[in-house]
This record gives C-alpha cells, sequence and structure tokens, in this order.
C-alpha cells in the first residue's frame, strides 16, 4: 500500500482585526476551523481555497499570498495532511448562499477569541496559520506552478 497525503487548502482571512473562521459539526463534536478543504483532482490550489471559502462561509475570497505549507500528522486517525494556506481579501459576501453540510455558521473572531477555543480548535495548525499572517508571512503565488 502506498502511503500519501490529504492535500487541503486553508484562507486566512482578517478583517478589522478579526478572523474569518467556521464552525462546524465533526466525528469530534463541534470544532473550528479556518474555511479549508480538500485539493480535487485537476484542480489548483488557488482554485481550491477560492471554492472552499465560497462553500463554507459565502465569502467570495480573492488569495492574494501564500501564508505557508504545513505538514500536520493526526496520529488518531493515521492521516497526514499536508496543507497550503493563503492569504487574501473578501471580494464580496453572498449572505442567501446556503454553506455546506456541517457547516453551522461562519465566525469572524479576534485573536483573543480564537486562543480562547484553542481545545475545539480542528488542528493546531488553525492557530499557527494565523500567527505565521500576523508575522507577516506572505510568500508570492508565483512559488506554486499548476499544470493542467
Amino acid at each position: 500500500m502506498i502511503w500519501k497525503p490529504n492535500v487541503t487548502v486553508a484562507a486566512v482571512i482578517e478583517r478589522d482585526g478579526k478572523f474569518l473562521l467556521v464552525e462546524e459539526e465533526t466525528d469530534d463534536g463541534i470544532r473550528y476551523n479556518q474555511p479549508a478543504g480538500h485539493l480535487e483532482c485537476r484542480e489548483a490550489l488557488t482554485d481550491a481555497v477560492i471554492r472552499e471559502a465560497l462553500e463554507e462561509t459565502a465569502y467570495r475570497f480573492v488569495p492574494r499570498y501564500l501564508v505557508g505549507i504545513y505538514n500536520w500528522r493526526q496520529e488518531a486517525k493515521d492521516i497526514t495532511y499536508l496543507r497550503f494556506a493563503f492569504g487574501g481579501e473578501i471580494a464580496g459576501h453572498d449572505a442567501g448562499r446556503a454553506l455546506d453540510a456541517g457547516i453551522i455558521a461562519a465566525r469572524w473572531l479576534t485573536l483573543d477569541e480564537i486562543r480562547a477555543l484553542e481545545d475545539r480548535h480542528r488542528s493546531p495548525l488553525i492557530l499557527r496559520c494565523i500567527e505565521d499572517w500576523l508575522a507577516g508571512k506572505r510568500y508570492p503565488l508565483e512559488l506554486i506552478t499548476h499544470y493542467a
């Protein structure tokens, strides 16, 4: 059997000192995460993060930077995630759009509120991506090449 990581994307979105997270139902109970999800076959990473942000929050996200690439192993579930986190901006909101199944709500939270919810984070990557964003980590999207 060949081992393969789960490739995921996440949007780090800050507005007026608050970050956009999703509150979602998971197998482990209600958890918080960035708008995030799995890369689909033949999909560009930037297209994936745009799609996931829209599906999970109804916000139209425009990625401007790569914040970081994160390799995290969730031993309890025998899963390795390779996460590409993107920073960018909001280009609109479709308030009437239904959110993905399992998403309770999109929430704008301060860093203190996010830290207070740390025991309910879906992974340790949530806080790490925000801290990297706040530390000024912004890499050009040109680092990523997608061959169709």
